[in-house]
């Protein structure tokens, strides 16, 4: 347990200065609201008056999350192989080269749906 102290006292230390900056704002910020600061923003698309219960947001948002998500996971899984690729040898060469085809097929898909076209 004790060496889990240091952890522990950051990781209240963190909260702490958190908690303490999210309170002094609130209490010592401007109050100036306006409807500008009010309206809703979504990563670049432009706010538009939305029906009562919400809107639809464009399928390209939601795409490019996804392709986003699917090449943050191939990193995760390249970094490691990258680090232990002479203890796994020719069978962590194969499943890497597996691994890579199959991304390869689903970012190809998606191309060829047009997924990547910005009209």
């Amino acid at each position: 347990m004790e060496l889990y102290t240091p952890v522990l006292a950051l990781a209240l230390l963190a909260a702490g200065f958190a908690i303490f900056s999210v309170v002094v704002s609130a209490l010592t910020g401007p109050k100036r609201y306006n409807r500008a600061k009010l309206d809703s923003y979504e990563c670049g698309i432009e706010p538009t008056p939305q029906p009562v219960g919400g809107g639809r947001f464009p399928v390209k948002y939601y795409i490019t999350a996804m392709m986003f998500i699917v090449f943050d996971i191939e990193i995760i899984f390249l970094y490691p192989w990258a680090v232990h690729f002479d203890a796994m040898g020719l069978f962590g060469l194969i499943e890497m080269v597996l691994f890579i085809a199959t991304v390869f097929v689903a970012y190809a898909y998606v191309w060829r749906r047009g997924g990547l076209d910005w009209d």
